[in-house]
C-alpha cells in the first residue's frame, strides 16, 4: 500500500507539533546563535550609555549621554552577564563553561532583557504622553534584548560537568563569598534607595533575571557547595553585612524604619519555622504569640496608659513576655495537638482571634483593666541601657544613626539569638525527632519518639521565640493596639517560610524580607497587594514548591524525578569525609 506525499507531510507536522516550543525555534542550534547574542549583548551595553527619554523626570533622569542612571547601569549589567555566559561557551571562558548550562543562562537573560525594556519604554511612554519620546538609546537596547532573547532560544544546551565535583582552591571560595555579600549589601542599600515605585519594580526584574541566569546555569549548585564548606566565613559575612547596612543610608530613617520592621518580621517567622518548617504544625494564629509579648513589654512599660505598676529591667521584661508567649503556647497546645491537619489550622486560627478580641475587651468594663481595651497603650517610651537612648541619635565614624536604626542593632542582635537557636535545635536530637514527626507522625511514634511531648515543645519553643521579639516591637511602635494582630499577619507570616523554604534560615529570613519589603516599596500597587502575592504564591507552588532557597531534603522531597541528585549529594558528601580523614 502506497503512502502518499500529503500523508507523509501530514504526519511530519503532527510529529514536529509535538515537539516543546523551544525544540520547533527556528534556527535552532544555528552557528549564527553565537554571534547573534553577542551583537545583541553589546547593543545593551552601547544603548544603556545613551539617553534613554527627552524628559529628564521620567525614572530619575535618563536623558543624559554617557551618563547612565541606576536603570541604565542594571541593563547595563545584564548585558556584560550573558556576554560572560557567552565567552564561556566560546571563548577565552570556555573553561568554565565546562561546568555551566550557559544556553539556559543566556536564555533566561534574554527574556529577562525583553521584559525589563518593555517595562522600561513603556512607562516613559505612559509618564511623557507618547511613545515618540522614547530616545534612539532605548530603542537600540530593546534590539538588543530581543537579539539577546532570539539568541538564546536558538543556542542548544550540551552536556557540562557538575558543578558539585568542580575543585576550587580555598582562597577563590572565599572570595566569592565575600564578593556575593558586598553584592547583597550594595543591592539592599540601592533597592531601598529608589523611591519611584516603578524603578523598583525594574530593578527587582533585574535582579530576578541575574539571579535565574545563574541557578539555571548550575551556578548556585557550586556556591551551595562552598557555603557548605565555608559556613563559619558566610555567617561572619552575612552579620557583618547586616552590621553595615545601617552606614549605607546616609541617616535616613524612613529607609532604617522600612529595615526594622523587616528584622522583627524576620525574627517573628523563624520562631514560627520551628513549629511549622521542622514540626510541620499548620499553626493560623502565631502573630498572638507576638502580640502577647508586645502587651508584656507595654504594660510593664513607664507608659503613663500602662495599667500594671511593676516597672522592672528591660532584660527582665523580655523574659517575661517570652514566657508568658510560651505559657500560651503550652494552653492552647495542651488540649489541641492530639489533632492534627486541617482541624489543627482551624483551632490555631481561632486562638488568634480569640486572642484578639480577648485584648479588646479587657478594659475594666467588659473584663479586668488590664489593656485599655481596642484603645490599647500609646506613649511607649523610648528604651534606655543606662545612658543610651534608643529615642536620640548617635554619630558614628562621622555617620549619624537615627532612632531606627539604633532599633535595628537590638534587633540584629535578637535576630542572631534566635538564629542561634533555631540552628542549635535543628542539628540535635530534638530537631531530628521535629522532621520525623513532620514526615510520618505513625512512624516516628512507632519508632519511640515523643510525639506529642516534641509537637508541645515546638508550639512553645516558637512561642517563647515570639514573644521576645513581641517585646521589642512594642517600644519600637511607641503603641500596642489589637488591630495590630489580626489574621492576616499570621498567613504573611506562614507565606514567608513557604515562599523562602521550610525550614531553613536563609531561606525565612529572604521570604521575610520579600514580603514585608515589597508593600513598602509598591505603595502605589497597595490596593493590588494581595493580587500579587496571590499569584507569587501560585507560581512558586508551580515552578519551585521547595521555596526560594530550600534544604537538600526539601528538594528531594518535591523533585523525585530526579534520581542523581541524590546519588550525586552523597558521592560529595562521601569525599568530604575522605579529605577531613
Amino acid at each position: 500500500m502506497s503512502t502518499s506525499t500529503t500523508d507523509l507531510t501530514h504526519d511530519h507536522d503532527h510529529d514536529a507539533a509535538k515537539l516543546p516550543l523551544l525544540e520547533r525555534f527556528p534556527g535552532r542550534g544555528s552557528t549564527a546563535a553565537w554571534p547573534l547574542g553577542v551583537v545583541g549583548a553589546a547593543l545593551l551595553v552601547i544603548g544603556s550609555l545613551l539617553s534613554w527619554s527627552h524628559d529628564g523626570s521620567v525614572l530619575g533622569d535618563l536623558s543624559v549621554d554617557f551618563y547612565p542612571n541606576g536603570l541604565q547601569i542594571s541593563a547595563i549589567a545584564i548585558g556584560v552577564v550573558a556576554l560572560l555566559f557567552l565567552l564561556a561557551r566560546r571563548g577565552p571562558l570556555r573553561g568554565l563553561g565546562e561546568w555551566l548550562d550557559t544556553a539556559g543562562a543566556v536564555r533566561v537573560l534574554g527574556v529577562g532583557a525583553v521584559a525589563y525594556m518593555v517595562v522600561t519604554l513603556g512607562s516613559i511612554a505612559y509618564q511623557t504622553g507618547a511613545i515618540l519620546n522614547v530616545n534612539p538609546g532605548g530603542w537600540i537596547c530593546l534590539v538588543g534584548a530581543l537579539l539577546l532573547l532570539a539568541s538564546g532560544l536558538m543556542l542548544v544546551s550540551g552536556t557540562h560537568r557538575d558543578p558539585l565535583f568542580a575543585k576550587t582552591s580555598s582562597w577563590l571560595e572565599i572570595i566569592t563569598i565575600i564578593v556575593m555579600m558586598a553584592l547583597v549589601l550594595f543591592g539592599a542599600a540601592y533597592a531601598l534607595g529608589v523611591d519611584d515605585a516603578m524603578g523598583f519594580a525594574l530593578f527587582l526584574i533585574f535582579a530576578a533575571s541575574v539571579a535565574f541566569a545563574l541557578a539555571k546555569a548550575g551556578a548556585f549548585t557550586w556556591v551551595g557547595l562552598i557555603a557548605q564548606k565555608n559556613r563559619p566565613v558566610l555567617m561572619l559575612g552575612a552579620f557583618a553585612v547586616a552590621f553595615l547596612f545601617p552606614f549605607t543610608q546616609g541617616g535616613s530613617d524612613e529607609n532604617m524604619s522600612i529595615a526594622t520592621q523587616v528584622l522583627i518580621f524576620a525574627a517573628t517567622a523563624l520562631g514560627l519555622n520551628i513549629v511549622v518548617g521542622l514540626a510541620g504544625l499548620l499553626d493560623l494564629g502565631y502573630i498572638a504569640f507576638l502580640g502577647a509579648g508586645a502587651y508584656v513589654g507595654a504594660t510593664l512599660s513607664t507608659s503613663a496608659f500602662a495599667t500594671i505598676g511593676w516597672k522592672p529591667p528591660f532584660i527582665v521584661v523580655v523574659l517575661v513576655g517570652a514566657c508568658f508567649s510560651a505559657l500560651l503556647g503550652l494552653i492552647i497546645g495542651s488540649p489541641t495537638l492530639r489533632v492534627s491537619g486541617d482541624y489543627l489550622a482551624i483551632v490555631t486560627l481561632a486562638f488568634g482571634e480569640i486572642f484578639r478580641f480577648t485584648m479588646g475587651n479587657l478594659d475594666g468594663e467588659n473584663g479586668p483593666d488590664l489593656t485599655n481595651g481596642p484603645n490599647g497603650i500609646p506613649a511607649i517610651p523610648e528604651l534606655k541601657f543606662g545612658s543610651f537612648d534608643f529615642g536620640q541619635p548617635h554619630e558614628i565614624a562621622g555617620i549619624t544613626l537615627g532612632r531606627f536604626a539604633n532599633y535595628y542593632f537590638l534587633l540584629l542582635v535578637l535576630a542572631a539569638f534566635i538564629i542561634l537557636v533555631f540552628t542549635r535545635l535543628n542539628n540535635s536530637r530534638i530537631g531530628r525527632g521535629w522532621v520525623a514527626i513532620r514526615e510520618d507522625e505513625k512512624a516516628a511514634e512507632a519508632m519511640g519518639v515523643n510525639v506529642f511531648g516534641l509537637k508541645l515543645f515546638a508550639f512553645a519553643g516558637g512561642a517563647f521565640l515570639a514573644g521576645m521579639a513581641g517585646t521589642v516591637k512594642a517600644h519600637h511602635d511607641v503603641s500596642v493596639s489589637p488591630d495590630q494582630y489580626i489574621f492576616l499577619e499570621s498567613a504573611f507570616l506562614l507565606a514567608a517560610i513557604v515562599l523562602g523554604g521550610m525550614g531553613t534560615v536563609a531561606g525565612v529570613l529572604v521570604g521575610a524580607t520579600i514580603l514585608k519589603l515589597l508593600p513598602e516599596k509598591l505603595r502605589d500597587l497597595a490596593d493590588y497587594r494581595l493580587l500579587i502575592f496571590g499569584l507569587v504564591l501560585v507560581l512558586m507552588m508551580r515552578f519551585r514548591p521547595e521555596g526560594l532557597i530550600a534544604s537538600q531534603r526539601r528538594k528531594l522531597e518535591f523533585h523525585e524525578d530526579d534520581e542523581g541528585l541524590a546519588e550525586r549529594l552523597q558521592e560529595v558528601h562521601l569525599e568530604e569525609e575522605e579529605v577531613k580523614a
